[in-house]
């Protein structure tokens, strides 16, 4: 009976905590998408610009009347609701928000915001989830293995992250273009694949692929590696001073099973890292993305800033954080299950 009680008290503790999380989200969420509604309309410039364009180039070749240009400048504005008061935008931004429409872009007029993040989307994910993996994989290990070593190889290789780690991942991008791109010509310059070839599933293809993809791939493990790693060695230093190291090595314990349970306990907050990186994919390494001319969620981004796209940079944005939050709100709800200090914590 004491154990059936402690129980349901422990479901209360979870779900107390959990809609206490979930309702700072929704709140975290609506000031993001609020500031990401209204920065991009204080930075000067004109947002329909390239519509303006169109219309003179249709004037020019004879496909407009010059007695059509109002109207046609009328239904531009009118289309992005750009006449209407701002509180009567935002609203309409929010709105549209929950259904996914994000309006036409401004640029690549008449496809839609959610249609380019959507096709944008995968690319980042294919560049940025394996990479962040094998990353994470690496740099955790590496800083585990070296912390627990110590000696030379550890102040070496920490040596050598912090200053790694230090390094921008646009200048080892811009490095790797210098010497493989321009001067050895091993790589091609950017894009995912070379011009005249389709997306398909054949050998031509995929090797195609896979040598556009190098590139940008190794930029984002090497610039990633390091800060795993000093991440790792700064919890394992903490993990090392623990009682149960000393009582441990004081029976005798082997060291293979020592260093296991200093990686495993030590692992924990990494995993919590990982879950944000994964959050923040689909806004992919914007430079690096530009720099190889990677078609992701970051070089669409990029760009749609350079031309105050307006529906495009609200829906990237509004994609990204979505998917940032919930990553944070599934790795505190995991917390929840496994740690009771946590939820115990967070509840009251």
């Amino acid at each position: 009976m004491v154990g059936l009680k402690s129980f349901v008290e422990s479901l209360r503790g979870v779900w107390r905590f959990i809609l206490v999380r979930l309702a700072y989200l929704i709140i975290a969420y609506f000031i993001t998408i609020t500031i990401i509604f209204f920065l991009p309309r204080l930075v000067p410039g004109n947002p329909i610009a390239s519509q303006a364009q169109a219309i003179i180039q249709r004037l020019a070749m004879g496909a407009l009347q010059p007695e059509a240009i109002a109207s046609a400048w009328k239904y531009v504005v009118r289309m992005y609701g750009l006449g209407r008061p701002l509180h009567e935008q935002y609203i309409k931004f929010v709105l549209n928000l929950f259904s996914g429409n994000f309006g036409y872009s401004m640029v690549y007029y008449p496809k839609t915001a959610s249609e380019l993040i959507m096709q944008a989307v995968p690319y980042s994910l294919i560049l940025l989830v394996p990479s962040t993996l094998i990353a994470w994989m690496i740099g955790n290990t590496l800083g585990a293995f070296a912390t627990y070593r110590g000696g030379k190889l550890e102040s070496a290789l920490t040596t050598f992250a912090v200053i790694m780690a230090q390094v921008p991942p646009y200048w080892l991008a811009f490095l790797f273009v210098y010497l493989f791109v321009a001067n050895l010509k091993i790589f091609p310059p950017g894009e995912a694949w070379s011009p005249g070839l389709k997306p398909s599933l054949t050998p031509q293809f995929i090797l195609d692929f896979l040598w556009h993809y190098t590139l940008p791939f190794t930029t984002t493990v090497v610039t990633s590696i390091f800060g795993w790693y000093l991440g790792m060695r700064f919890i394992c230093v903490s993990e090392l001073g623990a009682d149960y190291i000393a009582y441990s090595e004081s029976l005798g314990v082997k060291d293979k099973i020592l260093f296991r349970y200093v990686y495993r306990n030590s692992l924990l907050p990494q995993v919590t890292g990982l879950a944000i990186s994964f959050g923040t994919a689909l806004a992919g390494q914007t430079i690096v993305e530009n720099i190889f001319r990677w078609p992701g969620s970051g070089f669409v981004l990029s760009r749609a800033i350079g031309s105050l796209d307006y529906p495009v940079i609200q829906g990237t944005f509004a994609v990204l954080t979505l998917t940032l939050f919930t990553a944070n709100f599934l790795v505190d709800f995991i917390y929840a299950l496994i740690d009771p200090r946590i939820r115990l914590g967070g509840g009251g």
